[in-house]
């Protein structure tokens, strides 16, 4: 305990430091400090306002390293103790692999949607026939890539609709038999309606990162499209759903997918693994969503959002760690988001983006080591965010009129916070050390060290994390009993 006292007035000093010197660091940053960080130094400096302000200890933190930059006077006086004030402010990520928790890419394959055949009736076998394939699928019919790996220098794109009752698949005949390598911008454009695509792995393999973009790109007439059960890897956006011409991609479903990265993103390209801008009613099920750092650029990633003026989108049951080690590494990592970081008006569905997304569900989600909020809500209106378990993340945000937020139900060690207009309803929610509840928290061994009161179930969310039926009375957070992650 007194060791955390020193640590906590060392934080202090410091940051008060940073802010005294960046509101008065005479001509070399006059003019790039506002006259409200000087009255907030000043407010500071005689007690009338806490030293961060709204600000989190981690984003007051990055916000100081940022305006140190180019000062290289300052920059060596200051950025020393902030990089290790930052490592012990931010909890650090254990080491070894981190559990699955059930989600991502299963080991077999998921049993067929409503319509679907998994007989083949077009089978390729080299990159070439890949491509011929898709471009001449015909409704009900079923692509089926024989094993291999697949290298491919350019698009994939679809030729012709399917149905509601004959879909036209795309698989592997089990997990991890086909590894398709795109050196291109995008992999699988997608284009045509009634498409899924299961099984495969996809895996980006360009020199500079912002030459892969997206391994699916779904836009335009592409509604009821379907991706589940992939692993998909080295991408910046690795799922792009957007709308072209006034068509938009409404009513998609991503699930059971692992989307990764096996290094930082060296791009000033979004990062978000599900990009989906505009579209209407996608769900987004029991993923595993990990290690989207981006490191060029703003340097703030999302792990998946919905904005661009859609509705009525679901966020649920996922696994998302935004960093699986290092968590204090430079930029800013968001878990989930409805807004992200806004849209532009030629983008948005309305033209306008007044709400830059209505009627979006998130629930059920574990989101883990974000130096950054767990769950964003920008500029997005009637959002309800129920039974969610962060851990090490800076909680819960909702900022920007018209922003309004329903909390319910979520288990949480940082904060819930509404600012710049937005409206929050915050009801049974935890606010609680995850490593008190949980035997290792932070290592996702979620069995239970300590058992919480009950709270009433709400209808909207009849099911927990594990797709388990939830009782009158449940828990707080995702799991709805306290011994499912043991």
């Amino acid at each position: 305990m007194n060791r955390l006292r020193k640590v906590g007035r060392v934080l202090g000093l410091t940051m008060l430091a940073v802010l005294l010197a960046l509101a008065a660091g005479g001509y070399l940053i006059r003019d790039r400090i506002s006259p409200e960080l000087r009255r907030h130094a000043a407010n500071v400096w005689q007690g009338k306002a806490p030293l961060t302000g709204e600000r989190t200890t981690g984003e007051f933190i990055r916000y100081a390293v940022r305006r140190l930059e180019g000062h290289p006077n300052l920059e060596s006086l200051l950025l020393p103790p902030l990089h290790w004030l930052q490592a012990r402010a931010e909890r650090p990520v254990p080491a070894g692999p981190l559990p699955a928790l059930g989600k991502g890419q299963q080991a077999q394959s998921l049993q067929p949607l409503p319509g679907q055949t998994v007989q083949a009736e077009i089978q390729a076998a080299s990159a070439a026939e890949i491509v011929t394939a898709l471009s001449s699928a015909k409704a009900g019919q079923t692509v089926l890539i024989k094993p291999g790996t697949y290298r491919l220098n350019g698009k994939i794109e679809t030729g012709f609709p399917g149905s509601k009752k004959q879909p036209i698949t795309v698989r592997a005949s089990a997990p991890g038999q086909v590894n398709i390598e795109f050196d291109t911008v995008e992999g699988f454009a997608v284009s045509q309606a009634f498409w899924i695509f299961e099984n495969l792995i996809v895996s980006g393999v360009c020199k500079e990162h912002s030459d892969c973009e997206h391994a699916f790109h779904v836009f335009g007439k592409a509604h009821h499209t379907v991706i589940r059960n992939n692993i998909i890897k080295d991408f910046n956006a690795h799922i792009k759903v957007n709308g072209l011409d006034g068509d938009w991609p409404d009513d998609g479903l991503v699930q059971f997918n692992t989307l990764t990265n096996t290094k930082r993103r060296e791009t000033h390209l979004p990062v978000t693994p599900v990009d989906i801008v505009g579209a209407n009613q996608w769900t987004l099920a029991d993923n595993l969503v990990t290690n989207f750092i981006k490191g060029d650029g703003d340097k703030i990633s999302y792990g998946m959002f919905m904005k661009g003026a859609g509705r009525g989108g679901r966020i649920e049951r996922n696994l998302i760690v935004c960093t699986p080690q290092d968590i204090s590494q430079p930029g800013s990592r968001v878990g989930l988001s409805f807004g992200g970081g806004g849209t532009g008006k030629a983008y948005c569905r309305d033209q306008r983006c007044d709400a830059e997304y209505t009627a979006g569900l998130a629930a059920n989600n574990i989101v883990a080591h974000c130096n950054d909020f767990g769950i964003d809500v920008n500029q997005s209106s009637a959002i309800v965010i129920a039974h969610n378990t962060l851990i090490n993340t800076a909680g819960i945000d909702v900022r920007r009129g018209p922003a309004s937020a329903q909390a319910y139900g979520n288990l949480l060690d940082g904060r819930i916070r509404q600012r710049d207009g937005g409206q929050l309803k915050s009801e049974m929610n935890e606010l609680l050390s995850m490593q008190a509840i949980y035997a290792n928290a932070d290592a996702l061994e979620l069995g239970c060290r300590k058992h919480l009161d009950n709270v009433p179930s709400i209808a909207l969310v009849p099911k927990d994390f594990n797709s388990q039926a939830r009782s009158d009375g449940t828990l707080a957070g995702a799991l709805g009993r306290c011994d499912q992650g043991q």
